[in-house]
């Protein structure tokens, strides 16, 4: 398998899917995201007991340092898998776009060409070029397919972002007059020392796209205005995608910055996690109220990767991992509630339960995942967390658990006023009967959410040897 067709592939499929005869590019665009799935799956077949798997150096121009090298360890085939999942699931809940959908596909298959690169490329120039590719569909799918201030939340997403980046292209420069060397692989050994500069400026790069406080404010109005499905993308890989970026560059590559600044990156963290589980305790929106939720749940993985510990670094792995998958059914609920009803506010929907009670059920289910119901992905996650907290830093750390009070209270409160009470007119002359594709990819995140909170040891024993084989 030539590697380079996991990333450019996807790029050039694009255009096919848009010049294809209509309706039929969410049928290349799910039989690629299957080939893609295949694909990482044999490569953690392949991957070797430690280190990195090599795949191969292309576009050579050595004086510059601009190789295309192509590496995967166990933490970029976590990241390759979960993505192929995403892709998956995004593309069948899409599966009754009717505006244009070829257009729409083709810009979800442009999107799977640049994220494999992110988790593949091993150079910083092009892990950068890649980094920076992946706004231009989620640009355009917000900004066409969003809701009414779309093309606000689009420029506000790319603006943010794209400065971030700016950022991050200038600690890549600073790293390469530093070591000499554009490989991340190499830049530990090489770096005779990390400048205080260079840290931060991937620290402020990578915590705009997780994102945390205070550099967050663009996310709740990109979740507002992109499509459900869109949304699962921004939450469940955009967002990681900037986490995967701390802890690969911020954490492993630059150790001796980590170990000064872990204490900032911990307050930042639950300032993050408080902040925005308040947040999403007052907001009536359901959409917003779901997206802050997901801003506290990256507070929370922050905290996890600030342990600076193996079991730590797991842990926040592990929430991730959760995290995409809980928060995604609970956008796709919301944005199936706003199509059909055409209201945002939880009052306007209240009597959920009496008209869909199978729609309820799922909501619940993700809505106490995500507050960390035992028996659920979003209790283990939690609770190892919390576990690596306490141990690095002491038992005041139990203060953590008071993030998990505040989303029991937002998540219960939406509860109330979405799924009991009387039906409100609005959701009575409502149809409110999903579709066979939506409804088959709520039930396959309420699956895996059980099947991994009552059976972690098999995510686990994938996770684990990413932080236990020496990178720490």
């Amino acid at each position: 398998m030539n590697p380079l067709y996991l990333v450019f592939g996807p790029i050039l499929l694009s255009l096919i899917a848009y010049i294809s005869p209509q309706g039929w590019g969410k049928y290349i665009a799910l039989a690629l995201f299957g080939f893609l799935m295949k694909s990482s799956i044999t490569l953690y077949t392949l991957l070797p007991a430690h280190g990195y798997l090599m795949l191969g150096r292309y576009l050579r121009i050595d004086p510059l340092g601009f190789t295309l090298s192509l590496q995967v360890d166990q933490l970029s085939v976590v990241m390759l898998l979960l993505t192929a999942l995403l892709l998956l699931l995004v593309a069948l809940s899409s599966w009754s776009v009717a505006k244009n959908s070829n257009a729409y596909f083709a810009l979800l298959i442009l999107f799977a060409g640049p994220i494999f690169g992110v988790f593949m490329s091993t150079n910083l120039l092009w892990f950068f070029i890649f980094w920076e590719l992946t706004l231009i569909p989620m640009f355009f799918l917000i900004g066409f397919w969003g809701a009414e201030r779309r093309i606000y939340a689009a420029m506000k997403f790319f603006l943010y972002t794209h400065f971030a980046s700016m950022l991050i292209l200038l600690a890549f420069f600073l790293i390469r007059q530093q070591s000499g060397v554009f490989d991340m692989t190499l830049v530990r050994e090489s770096m005779l020392a990390t400048p205080t500069l260079i840290w931060w400026l991937l620290f402020i790069g990578f915590a705009v796209k997780m994102p945390l406080f205070p550099f967050h404010t663009w996310l709740p109005d990109a979740h507002v205005q992109a499509p459900a499905p869109v949304s699962v993308l921004l939450a469940g890989v955009l967002l990681k995608m900037g986490a995967y970026a701390m802890i690969r560059m911020g954490i492993l590559m630059l150790p001796e910055s980590a170990e000064r600044f872990a204490v900032i990156l911990l307050v930042i963290g639950l300032i993050t996690l408080f902040y925005a589980a308040l947040m999403a305790l007052y907001e009536t929106h359901l959409k917003k109220m779901v997206a802050y939720s997901s801003i506290s749940h990256m507070g929370l993985v922050a905290v996890g990767i600030a342990t600076l510990s193996a079991s730590g670094l797991s842990a926040a792995l592990f929430e991730m991992i959760g995290h995409a998958l809980i928060i995604s059914p609970l956008f796709l609920i919301a944005g199936f509630l706003h199509h059909r009803t055409g209201s945002w506010q939880m009052k306007e929907m209240s009597g959920l339960m009496q008209r869909a009670p199978y729609l309820s059920a799922l909501f619940m289910l993700a809505g106490l995942a995500a507050l960390g119901l035992p028996g659920t992905m979003g209790f283990i996650g939690e609770l190892t967390i919390l576990l690596s907290a306490i141990d690095a830093y002491g038992v005041v750390m139990a203060l953590v658990a008071i993030g998990s009070i505040l989303s029991a209270g937002y998540l219960i409160r939406s509860f109330r006023k979405v799924l009991h009470g009387e039906c409100s007119p609005l959701l009575a002359q409502s149809d409110l009967r999903p579709d066979a594709a939506l409804l088959a990819t709520l039930v396959i995140f309420a699956a895996l959410i059980v099947f991994f909170g009552l059976w972690p040891g098999p995510l686990f024993d994938l996770i684990n040897p990413v932080f236990n084989g020496g990178a720490l």
